[in-house]
């Protein structure tokens, strides 16, 4: 389907309509505190992992259980030529019952390999919401940040209209000083401004949207429901106030020269890094339930056969016939050697897994901290100087051009300097808050009690 240019046009103005009208109505605040709370409460993502952790314990107590016996039922030796049951003494009605028993202790060791498994269901659930957390922060702290800036540019857009007049009318008196290419100087700053303002409310709208996909509403006792789109709230605005964010442990990162192996140590309790020691638990079972493969596998099977008499009425002797089977690993050199060793590289592969994942939170924390620490300088720069500099300029260029002793284009430049200055300002507090949220994710504590505690030493089993 074609559209055509004032197709276009009617379905962009429609948008634009539709999404004054969403903002407008955009009455409800949540705060960043609230945000949060929503995200957690209302992840499906939490939900389905819990289920996932009953189906793995319920399959750690069906895996636990012997398999179920085998019965048969048959008929033997019967006679070709007649089909009678008590021609021949070796026709049968025969009726057994055989029972495998698992290698070794191959049974409980997969019951506790899965029961362990289950344990790492709630820290993978304590990790999610430490994302959520920062995730959400991120999105939360961009919507202010537009937000805010949007409201600068408003502020000071009623100035550069009285400046755009002054500078007409002055222009209109010959007697002035202000050019032609003043009034357009002043005119050309509005539009940039309106550009500037659109721009803003792009980055807000999609910084809303972004953050309602978090906000979507969840109750897991009525599932249909969350399929209900329209249901759901969407419009809302974002606080005013600039939340305060701490470090989670400003004592340890604050040092001097900290250790690294100290700040690997810290991150051992991290959820994400203990769901990877419960994973290495569990290959260490597999471990352990492929050297099983070494011990026979037995089973006992019973029988009754029933025969029939003889032709003559003699009586004939029922049968029961009880016996045991088991195989023979003799030739372990390639299956049960190999499954072992194969379930031994697995081990190694997560504790490999393991060094990666530290690895990499130590090298993202180290580059946040130094981002951290650089944002903190900007932000005492912009404090002490930069925004009193910028305001005490345009104070004095204004005061200089009406004793008509400056020019209007340094004004105008001044009051651009002033307004990009508390930009900037508050783009560098809020890039901070980010920093730290980022930051304490790494240092996201578990308590899950399900889980294994760490070893201590760093490296060690």
């Amino acid at each position: 389907m074609k559209f055509g240019i004032p197709s276009l046009l009617k379905i962009t103005v429609s948008l634009m309509i539709g999404f004054s009208a969403f903002y407008a109505q955009a009455e409800k605040i949540i705060s960043l505190d609230q945000a949060i709370a929503l995200a957690q409460q209302n992840d499906p993502w939490l939900h389905g992992s819990k289920l996932k952790q009953q189906a793995v314990e319920y399959n750690s107590i069906a895996s636990g259980t012997l398999p179920d016996p085998i019965m048969s039922v048959g008929m033997m030796n019967l006679p070709t030529d007649t089909w009678n049951l008590d021609q021949e003494g070796m026709t049968q009605f025969k009726v057994g019952v055989s029972q495998m028993f698992p290698r070794g202790d191959s049974l409980e060791l997969k019951r506790q390999q899965l029961k362990i498994e289950s344990t790492k269901y709630p820290l993978l659930r304590e990790n999610r919401k430490a994302k959520l957390k920062s995730e959400v922060s991120q999105l939360w702290l961009d919507a202010f940040l537009a937000q805010q800036t949007i409201k600068l540019i408003e502020n000071d857009w009623e100035l550069f209209e009285q400046m755009a007049e002054i500078a007409k009318a002055s222009y209109s008196n010959v007697i002035g000083k202000t050019r032609q290419q003043d009034v357009i100087r002043a005119q050309l700053e509005i539009v940039q401004l309106e550009d500037r303002l659109t721009v803003q409310r792009q980055k807000l709208e999609t910084s809303i949207a972004r953050l309602n996909e978090w906000l979507h509403l969840y109750d897991d006792s009525n599932y249909e429901k969350a399929f209900d789109f329209d249901a759901q709230p969407m419009a809302f605005n974002v606080s005013e106030t600039l939340p305060e964010i701490r470090l989670q442990t400003p004592a340890f990162l604050k040092k001097a020269h900290y250790s690294r192996n100290a700040l690997a140590l810290e991150l051992e309790n991290h959820p994400a890094i203990r769901s990877i020691d419960v994973q290495k638990k569990v290959t260490e079972t597999a471990v352990d339930i492929a050297k099983q493969q070494y011990k026979p596998q037995w089973g006992v099977n019973a029988s009754y056969a029933y025969r029939d008499d003889m032709p003559s009425g003699d009586n004939r002797a029922d049968l029961f016939s009880v016996g045991v089977t088991f195989d023979l690993p003799l030739f372990t050199e390639n299956r049960q050697d190999k499954q072992v060793a194969a379930s031994i590289a697995e081990t190694e592969a997560v504790r490999t897994e393991k060094l990666l994942l530290t690895k990499q939170m130590i090298s993202e924390i180290e580059k946040e901290l130094r981002q951290l620490k650089r944002l903190s300088e900007r932000q005492s720069i912009y404090k002490e100087q930069l925004l009193t500099q910028t305001h005490d300029h345009a104070e004095a260029s204004l005061t200089a051009y009406t004793n008509d002793d400056g020019d209007f284009s340094e004004v105008v430049r001044a009051r651009i300097a002033m307004l990009n200055a508390r930009i900037s300002a508050l783009k560098i507090d809020v890039d901070a808050l980010k920093t730290v949220t980022r930051i304490n994710y790494f240092f996201a504590q578990s308590h899950s009690k399900s889980a294994p505690a760490h070893t201590g030493k760093f490296g060690e089993k």
